[in-house]
């Protein structure tokens, strides 16, 4: 038996949701942005059917811990009736090195300090009254984002917009029973869907563009957080252009990897479009929406701090539950 505690999927899904997350998530981003020997290492693993894996590692001087996760995504599992996600985090003292607690979420965490890091962003930058939104994305992220934007915003009206129809409309009938004091629709025109929201939420796993410069207006906000290695982009150059500001959980990760790397790649943009990290906002370093009128992006790869939070939140919350 190891000397240290090894909780299952189920143990976490039980102890541990959306809301335990949204502040430990903004506490994480601000620390990584101004805390000097942040790390944040990360390896991405392209593998067969479109799965890949990250391996991705955080330490924050002075902090209790450091992390190691192994987070994994085969969406070639759904028809074989497997999850499609797996892996787990690693938990060790930052004092000593020993192993404090292995977690087998089973990518529980990582969706969650997403959806999380997703509602810090749209706190941080959203105009306020936003009140109508749209998710692009029809995925277990896509779900939890819809969720974590109700959280931070008065949301009234969702819509729900995928490349197949039949999955945006179960997801937003889901979403329906579950907000019921939001109206949710399955979109068919994603462009009419934009144009009429407030906050723009994109959750994909696409290779190729599904948001549009040309669909964009004054006072709109959006995060873009499925696009996280080289091969996967959401956002058009022309969106990243038009936008007043945009603001990064990392600069060297987005260089590296998702919709500002591949924006880079072809000329669309240069480096200095990045006017800053989520962090760096929260942190009272930088400002963030100037104006009413600002079109702002926020643009998540997902950095190990989000993780080494999440999984410090989780252990917590596993050792009182379990006690």
């Amino acid at each position: 038996m190891p000397g240290f505690p090894l909780y299952t999927a189920d143990q976490i899904r039980t102890a541990v949701c959306l809301a335990d997350l949204i502040e430990p998530t903004a506490e994480a981003l601000a620390a990584f942005s101004t805390t000097e020997g942040a790390q944040a290492p990360v390896v991405v693993l392209p593998l067969a059917e479109g799965g890949d894996s990250h391996i991705k590692a955080a330490y924050l001087p002075g902090g209790r811990h450091f992390l190691v996760k192994i987070s994994n995504w085969f969406p070639g599992n759904r028809p074989r009736g497997m999850p499609e996600g797996g892996g787990f985090v690693a938990l060790f003292d930052a004092t000593t090195g020993a192993v404090t607690a292995l977690l087998e979420d089973e990518h529980h965490l990582t969706d969650l300090r997403t959806a999380a890091a997703g509602a810090v962003c749209v706190r941080a930058l959203a105009r306020p009254d936003a009140a109508r939104a749209t998710v692009l994305g029809t995925g277990r992220q896509a779900e939890l984002q819809a969720h974590a934007l109700t959280f931070v915003r008065p949301i009234q009206h969702i819509s729900v917009w995928g490349r197949d129809h039949g999955r945006a409309t179960a997801l937003a009938t889901r979403l329906g029973r579950d907000l019921p004091h939001t109206e949710v629709v399955a979109a068919a025109d994603p462009e009419q869907a934009v144009r009429e929201s407030d906050v723009v939420i994109t959750a994909t796993a696409s290779s190729t563009p599904v948001l549009f410069g040309s669909w964009l207006r004054p006072g709109q906000h959006i995060t873009a957080l499925g696009a996280d290695d080289p091969t996967k982009r959401e956002l058009d150059g022309a969106g990243l252009r038009r936008a007043t500001q945009v603001f990064v959980d990392s600069r060297e990760l987005s260089l590296r990897y998702g919709d500002i790397h591949a924006a880079i790649a072809r000329g669309e943009v240069t480096s200095d479009r990045i006017d800053g990290e989520v962090g760096e906002i929260l942190s009272g370093r930088i400002r963030g929406r100037r104006t009413p009128a600002d079109i702002t992006v926020a643009k998540l790869i997902g950095i190990g701090p989000q993780d080494l939070a999440a999984a410090e939140t989780a252990l917590a919350l596993l050792e009182h539950t379990i006690r």
